[in-house]
């Protein structure tokens, strides 16, 4: 290695490192992604709230859930009664996990759901809808909560809010818990802006259990847990009956990572991760520019050409020209004969009946049409002279019998 590229490959080690202590050292800009995961410290994580569910349940354990709930419900104990949080921006339910969900709560269990919406089959078995508005500015909702007891605390949330709420619940059934209260913004000129409340919360029974609903999951998170808003999480939850076990489910996540390869702590930090793609790029962009100086020319080599067809052609032209249709059928006669030994495992030397009845069951032809190829063979071998017509048909026959 020259000295040039020492002083090249030196600069760029320097530049490589100082990129990834600059990346180390540099405030990290806040996360506001929606996570809602139980490890994730972030504004819209779930770090908080998790670490304060055996105070919110003394009398519960706290069971991980880090698979999906039709793997959970189908191998739980099912004479044991539990309760089974979901929160996440949206939780995405299928109709097997929606079924396994039901029969869950059929059996006397409770599902509480903090989310924007999750799935169509378990929103149409409960009868209810749930819609967002979004408005082109952030504003701030107030949450309250409709129990006499809490009726006089207002919550109040200012950031990453949609704004969901129940469009249309059953009325016999549902008991409405709590409200949110929203400026709905008008897209028309001189129409003032409008303040409306619906219902947020809810409370529906399914057989023996029930479902707690809230379409604010946002209330759940690190941010306005500990922005004041404690108490109505903990309020939320007081609808929830201890029962010995209760299930977080830590799996159906916005930012649930799923990486599964071996450098997933150096992918998980942004600043080993910038600097592994780096040198990767960089060792990739060396051998490139290195090995293409280098590179001796390789010369290009033309394959040999096959010239089958042209020997082919060349020899018919000989005997077209030379009009010599008797060494020309002769030989067509022994390579026939030389294809029925090998393909039909028959002695040519002897032509005779014997002979004819073998070859048409082997070949799967007529006796009638064997023999009268067989005595055209003969026949030719006897001539002495041959004409152009002889060939011709010799050929014609030779080629329907192959086929």
């Amino acid at each position: 290695m020259d000295r040039r590229s020492k002083i090249v490959i030196a600069i760029f080690a320097a530049v490589v490192v100082g990129i990834i202590i600059t990346e180390i050292v540099r405030p990290k800009p806040i996360n506001w992604s929606p996570s809602y995961t139980s490890t994730d410290k972030i504004p819209f994580g779930c770090y908080v709230l998790y670490n304060e569910l055996p105070t919110i349940f003394p009398n519960d354990s706290i069971k991980t859930v880090e698979k999906s709930v039709y793997d959970v419900l189908v191998d739980r104990d099912t004479t044991m009664a539990s309760n089974y949080i979901f929160i996440n921006e949206y939780v995405e339910l299928d109709k097997q996990e929606t079924n396994q969900l039901l029969d869950y709560v059929d059996q006397g269990n409770t599902v509480f759901i903090a989310a924007t919406g999750f799935g169509w089959p378990l929103l149409d078995t409960l009868n209810i809808t749930i819609a967002s508005d979004y408005n082109l500015k952030e504003g701030t909702a107030i949450l309250n909560l409709t129990h006499n007891t809490f009726n006089n605390e207002e919550f109040k949330l200012s950031r990453g809010m949609f704004n969901s709420h129940f469009t249309s619940i059953d009325s016999t059934n549902t008991t409405i818990l709590g409200q949110i209260t929203y400026t709905k913004e008008s897209f028309l000129e001189n129409q003032p802006e409008v303040k409306v409340t619906r219902p947020n919360f809810i409370k529906t029974p399914f057989g023996k259990g029930h479902f707690i609903i809230n379409s604010t999951p946002q209330a759940y998170s690190n941010f306005y847990m500990l922005k004041g808003n404690q108490d109505y999480v903990a309020h939320t939850f007081s609808y929830v009956q201890d029962t010995g076990l209760l299930y977080w489910d830590n799996y159906k996540k916005s930012g649930r990572i799923i990486i599964n390869s071996p450098m997933r702590f150096v992918l998980t930090q942004p600043a080993l991760k910038w600097g592994y793609y780096l040198g990767v790029l960089g060792i990739l962009l060396f051998v490139l520019f290195r090995g293409k100086r280098e590179q001796r020319i390789i010369p290009v080599i033309e394959p040999l050409k096959n010239s089958s067809v042209e020997f082919a052609q060349a020899v018919g032209s000989l005997y077209h020209q030379n009009k010599d249709y008797t060494d020309l059928i002769h030989k067509k006669l022994n390579y026939f004969l030389a294809y029925l030994r090998n393909r039909y495992h028959i002695d040519t030397s002897q032509l005779d009946e014997k002979t004819i009845q073998v070859l048409a069951l082997r070949a799967g032809k007529e006796v009638g049409e064997t023999k009268n190829l067989i005595d055209f063979v003969l026949n030719l071998k006897n001539k002495s002279t041959h004409t152009e017509q002889d060939s011709i048909e010799l050929n014609k026959r030779i080629t329907a019998f192959k086929q």
